[in-house]
């Protein structure tokens, strides 16, 4: 474990704060007219998925806890449950869904994913950054509208709604972020063979 400062804190990282297990969701770095400036962070608990808006100064110290990871497949959906496979082991695992969050939409048979455990546990679980999905439903392009234009809503084969470029129409492969829901570029179709 280190210490930081908590104007360090940043998304992704895993901290101590009052005797629990904090996950920084979202950060904001405020400069206030008077006075020193602050880290507005919102925690998730990654034991009990508690959620809490905590400011924190520069003068305050955390510690940054790093969680040890283990590489596990995505088998398939059980009810509420998701079921993994320790890719050592072979060993099986289910996990309620809900410790991945929103980005749980994203899993795609036989991905691998990163759990993350504390003391033997798993606390969290860890998909690609990035993934690629088929579009199913995309707005057609309005006459005039170019390339630089505002993005269109989309809908992709597992039920996510993305903004796309116009150019990007039904049916087309696209790589998008897991954890900002967002466009990033149209997938390689050679990897399609066509």
């Amino acid at each position: 474990m280190a210490k930081i400062s908590g104007v360090e804190i940043r998304p992704g990282y895993n901290i101590e704060y009052e005797g629990g297990l904090w996950r920084a969701v979202k950060t904001q770095h405020t400069q206030p007219g008077k006075g020193g400036a602050f880290m507005q962070v919102e925690l998730k608990n990654l034991i009990d998925g508690r959620k809490n808006n905590v400011r924190f100064r520069s003068a305050e110290t955390v510690e940054r806890i790093r969680l040890d990871t283990k590489d596990f497949q995505y088998l398939y959906p059980e009810g509420d449950m998701l079921v993994f496979m320790d890719k050592e082991s072979y060993d099986q695992i289910s996990l309620p869904s809900d410790l991945i969050g929103e980005a749980a939409a994203f899993l795609q048979d036989g991905m691998d994913v990163v759990l993350e455990m504390y003391e033997e546990r798993p606390i969290s679980v860890q998909l690609p950054e990035q993934v690629e999905a088929t579009v199913v439903e995309a707005d057609a392009v309005v006459k005039g509208q170019t390339a630089s234009a505002s993005y269109k809503p989309a809908i992709l084969d597992n039920g996510v709604r993305v903004m796309v470029p116009p150019h990007i129409t039904t049916g087309t492969r696209i790589v998008v972020d897991v954890y900002e829901r967002e466009y990033v570029k149209r997938a390689d179709r050679s990897t399609y063979g066509f």
